[in-house]
């Protein structure tokens, strides 16, 4: 049954905060049908954004504080643009007392280059005027004519009313998303896709591994194969292997070290402790029982694998990295490059293990005694300097994970691959997860993804991840978003995006609602899709958009011109009368598929399993 139409909100305070953090009071939906989100639904979501005050009814004033903060705010916290829409405009607020007032910028170019000037902003093209509890405020633009170069660039100001933190990341990018040459110009290719955790060799522990991803890569380049594919590889949880899909991870900005090869480990070969341990009797067994499971049986092949990673691990840190040996220094190099975002994870790891082995009920952070869950406690402090040797064990993990998918991508450039291995970026990430942990203001931690009713899910969706908060992603600087495409696109030819159209907008659920109860939140759109060319040209980096499913007209046309690939699947392509469509007919900007991660499999389909 089609879900009812809501009546039409009346509230005009609650419509501007909506609009102000990009509640979307209406939808169409997949009947062509206007669906309006209730009152209390948009209360929840404007509460989840942080957009209420302490009194969460007085949207009067709720309203007031934002506008007062917006005209205060005195630059913009980050301005994006494409390279060739020069001049670039910014907007400042200024109080309408400091126009005679000389205002100094610099302006230093990531490469090195620092420009600088001043101006009054008084003299600068006024484009509004605002008052503030009896304060009259001035929005200027300031305009930089001259064409910039791509990058990350910050201009600054000193003057009145300006604070250390006014500053402007000024983020110049390329129109569009590197293709690379072998595909350019028409010319096309054909690979193969891999759930990699599905992946059965002679050599591997019970399930796929990145040496197995490397071995693809050599079996399908062979055949003149130019993309392999894989599942998301992001970082999952050591402490609970069942936690297995990959489109709920702790990070997406580091690997899963389940699929760690151990015996492609130097420290595996050199120890003989991990040898011993390797060949007795019991191992062995566990060992060929894991081998043997129908289905990927993650408790058993962890069982494996952990302890004899931690052996490793003891032996690299006795004999590689005390004496700082060349692969302890390797080792101290990957940490720097890894920077606070490595070290926070690696915390979250040891927190996790250390509360999990005490109450096996503590899922996450948001179940771990109250004084761990903020990253900037003293508590955690505390035990971060009791417990640098478990922290640096999870952090030999990322780097062996990184070594060996590394390695992987670079087999695909040995062989000439037109495109090299794709990774898959997904939606969201777990809620009690090291990234949540880390990010909790820029995540709505209380909110869930998903999708409203429609014809195959009449109930709607709700997939459990928490949403990325857009004022709070602006406030970062786009900083987690540019981490998350820079983790991804390190060794890929190309980065497929999971629901594209999270981009431009995602159905968010309040907390305790139902899948029908949500709405819509705005993104950046075309901020983001900045940022996404910009990094895909520095990672050399193809970008592929899963825009299945009711896409808006806008998103499909910004994700064409920004040369976003469109990803078409076999089975839903169809013409009216339900034959399948031409080859020809497909977009010529578009990765094909026969089927995808969650449905039946070509050979499942081929011989009527999916139908058993």
């Amino acid at each position: 049954m089609k879900p009812e139409s809501q009546p039409e909100p009346t509230n005009t305070a609650l419509d501007a905060l909506s609009r102000r953090f990009g509640v979307i009071a209406e939808y169409q939906d997949i009947w062509g049908g206007t669906q309006r989100a209730t009152d209390e639904t948009r209360l929840a979501l404007l509460e989840a954004l942080g957009a209420l005050g302490d009194d969460e009814r007085d949207l009067d004033q709720a309203l007031h504080a934002h506008e007062a903060r917006a005209w205060r705010e005195v630059a913009p916290r980050v301005a994006v643009f494409c390279v060739d829409e020069a001049p670039y405009r910014m907007r400042f607020h200024f109080r309408e007392n400091d126009g005679p007032a000389m205002y100094h910028w610099t302006f230093a170019l990531e490469g090195g280059e620092v420009l600088s000037g001043h101006f009054r902003p008084c003299d600068l093209e006024t484009l509004g005027r605002g008052e503030v509890d009896g304060e009259r405020y001035v929005e200027v633009a300031f305009d930089w004519r001259d064409r910039l170069p791509c990058g990350y660039h910050r201009y600054s100001l000193r003057g009145p009313d300006v604070g250390d933190d006014d500053w402007v990341s000024f983020i110049v990018a390329p129109e569009s998303c590197y293709i690379p040459p072998a595909i350019q110009g028409g010319a096309r290719t054909w690979g193969a896709v891999v759930q990699l955790y599905s992946v059965r060799s002679e050599r591997n522990w019970g399930m796929g591994d990145y040496t197995d991803l490397r071995t693809v890569v050599e079996q399908w380049g062979h055949r003149g194969a130019g993309v392999v594919g894989a599942n998301p590889l992001h970082a999952l949880y050591p402490h609970n292997p069942q936690h297995a899909s990959p489109y709920s991870p702790s990070s997406r900005l580091f690997f899963n070290v389940i699929y760690i090869d151990v015996e492609a480990i130097p420290d595996t070969r050199e120890s003989a402790e991990v040898l011993a341990a390797m060949g007795t009797a019991s191992f062995q067994s566990a060992l060929q029982a894991a081998r043997g499971s129908e289905l990927v049986d993650y408790p058993a092949i962890a069982a494996l694998k952990f302890p004899l990673l931690e052996k490793a691990y003891r032996h690299f840190r006795q004999h590689h990295l005390e004496p700082e040996a060349e692969r302890g220094r390797a080792f101290r190099s990957f940490q720097r490059d890894g920077g606070v975002r490595l070290r926070q994870h690696a915390l979250f790891e040891a927190l996790q293990e250390h509360f999990h082995a005490q109450d096996a009920a503590l899922w996450g952070w948001p179940v771990w005694p109250e004084a761990y869950r903020s990253p900037d406690a003293p508590e955690v402090a505390q035990f971060e300097r009791e417990n640098v040797e478990r922290m640096e064990y999870y952090e030999y993990l990322q780097w062996q994970a990184a070594l060996q998918l590394k390695r992987a991508g670079a087999r695909a450039d040995e062989l000439g691959y037109a495109v090299g291995v794709y990774q898959d970026l997904a939606i969201s990430i777990d809620r009690g997860g090291a990234e949540s942990w880390a990010n909790q203001a820029v995540y709505a931690v209380g909110a869930s993804v998903g999708a409203p009713p429609d014809e195959v899910n009449l109930k709607g969706q709700n997939w459990g991840l928490p949403p990325l908060r857009p004022d709070a992603l602006k406030a970062a600087r786009y900083d987690p978003f540019i981490a998350t495409l820079r983790a991804t696109m390190r060794y890929s030819g190309a980065l497929r995006i999971d629901h594209v159209m999270g981009l431009f907008r995602l159905y968010w659920i309040p907390p305790g609602a139902s899948a029908a109860e949500g709405a819509y939140v705005c993104y950046p759109f075309r901020d983001l899709l900045a940022i996404l060319a910009l990094e895909s040209h520095r990672n050399r980096c193809m970008v592929i958009g899963e825009d299945l499913g009711t896409v808006p007209d806008e998103v499909r046309d910004g994700l064409s011109r920004a040369r976003v690939m469109s990803y078409r699947l076999l089975m839903f392509e169809r013409t009216p009368e339900g034959d399948y469509i031409a080859p020809e007919d497909y977009p010529a900007d578009a990765l094909v598929a026969a089927y995808t991660h969650d449905l039946a499999t070509l050979a499942g389909r081929w011989e009527g399993h999916d139908l058993e």
